[in-house]
C-alpha cells in the first residue's frame, strides 16, 4: 500500500512537471534545477552566475528554504526578479515539487526572461526525486563534504546533467583527495561533465559559464 501512494504522489508531481516544461518552452525560458547539500556554496555560485550574466542574459530566480529567505535576499541584489518559496507552512518539505514551481513561476514574466534558475532546498536525497518540469539538473558538492557524497547519494548523480566541485580554493588546506572525488561522480555518472571552481574567488568559473550559455542558447 505505501508504494501505491508514493507511486501516486509522483505520478502526479510527473504530469504538472510535463505541463511546466510545455510551458517553459513555449515562452522560451531555459530552466535549471541547481541542487546541493546545505552549505556548498550554492547561493555563492549563483550571485557569481547572475552578476556575470548581467546585460547578456535575462535571468529570474526561484529560491527553495525551509525557512527564511536569507538566500532570495541575497540573490535579489543582482537585480534579478527573485521568488521565495518556503516550505515550513506546509511541512517543511525538503524539496520542491512541480505544483510550487508552477505557482511561482507564475509570480515571475516569463516572457521577459531567458533563465530561470532554481535553486532547490539544501539536500541530496529529496530534490533528486522529484521533476519539476527543468531542461537541465545541476548539483553543486564543494571540497568540504568528503570525496564519498556521490557514492552515499547516487541517485543526485544519476540525474543530474552536469556537477560542480565547488571550493577548490580550499584545496591546500584540506586532506581532500580530488582524484578520487571525480572518480567517484564519473562511477555514478561517467558522461557527466565537472565544473571544478571556486564561487568565492571566481577562479574556474568561466568553464561553469560557457557551459551554461551555451544550453540557454541551445534552448532558443
Amino acid at each position: 500500500m505505501e508504494i501505491k501512494v508514493v507511486e501516486k504522489v509522483l505520478g502526479a508531481n510527473d504530469a504538472i512537471a510535463a505541463q511546466n516544461r510545455a510551458w517553459f518552452r513555449e515562452k522560451g525560458v531555459f530552466v535549471i534545477n541547481v541542487m546541493s547539500s546545505p552549505g556548498s556554496g550554492k547561493t555563492t555560485l549563483l550571485e557569481r552566475t547572475l552578476a556575470a550574466l548581467s546585460g547578456r542574459v535575462r535571468a529570474g530566480v526561484i529560491v527553495g528554504d525551509i525557512a527564511t529567505t536569507h538566500d532570495s535576499e541575497r540573490l535579489a541584489r543582482s537585480g534579478a526578479p527573485v521568488v521565495q518559496i518556503n516550505t515550513e507552512p506546509f511541512g517543511g518539505d525538503c524539496h520542491l515539487a512541480a505544483h510550487v514551481i508552477r505557482e511561482a513561476a507564475s509570480g515571475l514574466n516569463l516572457d521577459d526572461l531567458d533563465l530561470l534558475i532554481v535553486e532547490n532546498v539544501g539536500n541530496l536525497v529529496c530534490p533528486a526525486e522529484f521533476d519539476i518540469g527543468e531542461d537541465k539538473k545541476v548539483v553543486v558538492l564543494s571540497v568540504a563534504e568528503g570525496e564519498d557524497k556521490p557514492l552515499k547519494y547516487p541517485l543526485m548523480f544519476r540525474v543530474c546533467d552536469a556537477a560542480v566541485l565547488n571550493k577548490v580554493d580550499l584545496l591546500p588546506y584540506l586532506d581532500y583527495n580530488k582524484p578520487l572525488a571525480l572518480e567517484n561522480i564519473r562511477r555514478i555518472h561517467p558522461e557527466i561533465p565537472v565544473f571544478e571552481l571556486s564561487a568565492k574567488t571566481g577562479q574556474g568559473l568561466e568553464n561553469w559559464l560557457a557551459w551554461l550559455t551555451g544550453q540557454i542558447k541551445t534552448k532558443k
